[in-house]
Formats: structure tokens, sequence, C-alpha cells
């Protein structure tokens, strides 16, 4: 009796088996998202996978970027959403992002903005463009280390990687020095009693 054949061998669509190194990379780098993530073939090509191979390297990283779990979608209905929309895309406006300006009723990274900034005008923190701004600044520098950061690799391989890895790996280490941060300004500011 012949021994049951991996997943990915017994799938239709399967052409090729992944290189074992390949794989192992992959698996590294999805696991901490939480998901089950196998290495096979689909029939057909996601859109933005077959984007990424005709375009450039910005839309090779922005498609690797929109492929990570998102957010859940806003719910339009509400109003607290329809305020937080116009509040993101003034702040896009007022930071002169036209890239994302463009993309935005595209982009799932926006309309996990619009959530998020109308859960806080739910809870009666009227966060609009001008407050925000100050942060999407510094967040633009973030932006820029990474890029500067990503560009030390050699491959688009490895630049696309190191893109997905930044932001997916490297949030919570973002998130963890913020609160450091607070930490730190908090203590100066009021002390320590």
């Amino acid at each position: 009796m012949r021994a049951p054949a991996p997943p990915f061998e017994r799938h239709p669509s399967v052409r090729r088996r992944e290189p074992e190194g390949r794989h192992v990379r992959v698996d590294r780098l999805v696991r901490p998202l939480g998901h089950d993530v196998r290495l096979v073939p689909q029939p057909h090509v996601p859109a933005h996978r077959a984007l990424a191979l005709l375009l450039g390297r910005t839309i090779r990283l922005g498609a690797a970027l929109w492929a990570l779990p998102q957010d859940a979608e806003p719910d339009e209905a509400d109003p607290a959403v329809a305020a937080a929309r116009v509040e993101a895309d003034r702040l896009l406006e007022l930071l002169g992002w036209e890239t994302s300006r463009e993309l935005a009723p595209l982009s799932p990274v926006h309309r996990s903005l619009v959530v998020a900034v109308a859960a806080l005008r739910r809870l009666g923190y009227p966060w609009d463009a001008e407050v925000m701004a100050p942060y999407g600044e510094l967040m633009l520098e973030v932006a820029r280390r990474d890029l500067d950061f990503m560009e030390t690799h050699a491959s688009e391989a490895e630049k696309v990687e190191m893109a997905v890895a930044a932001a997916v790996l490297f949030q919570p280490v973002l998130r963890a020095l913020h609160r450091l941060a607070q930490e730190e300004e908090s203590a100066r500011r009021y002390g320590i009693e």
C-alpha cells in the first residue's frame, strides 16, 4: 500500500512543489499571523498577484501588504464611519499623500484607519485630521526608515519579504516602543509617585 501524498501533491492545480527553503521562509513569515497557510497554487491567480508580476516595485510592495489579513469592513450605515471617512480623507489631503488619496477607495489600510477613527469618535474622542497629522508625519519617517532598510536587501523577492515582515512582525516592536516612550515621557512630566 502506498503512503498518501502530502496535500500539496494531491491538489489538481499543482504543477510543481515549492523549494523547501522557500516553503520554510514563507511559513516563518506567515505563522505569526495565526493563519493556516498552505502553499497550494490556485487555479486563478488573484488580480493583485497578477498586477504585482507586471508592474513596478511600488505596486509589488502594495500588493504584498494588501494581501495581509485586514480589519473588518466599516459599517457604511454608521454615522461615525461617515465622519471618520471625511477626517481620514482630510488627513491624507493635509499631509499631501496623493497616492494614498487616489488609492483610498480600494485600500484596506484606509478602511482600517476609518474603522479605528470611527471607534474613537463613538467614544467621544474627536480625532480629526489636525489631531492625526503630527502622527502621520511621524509615521512617514518610520516608513522612510523601513524602505531604507528594505533597500539594503539584494533581490526583489527579499525586498517584498522584508516589507511584509516589517508590516507584520515589526508592528509589535513599534507598539512596544510607543508604550515605552509614553512611560518615559509620563515619568519625565509627572514624576514617579
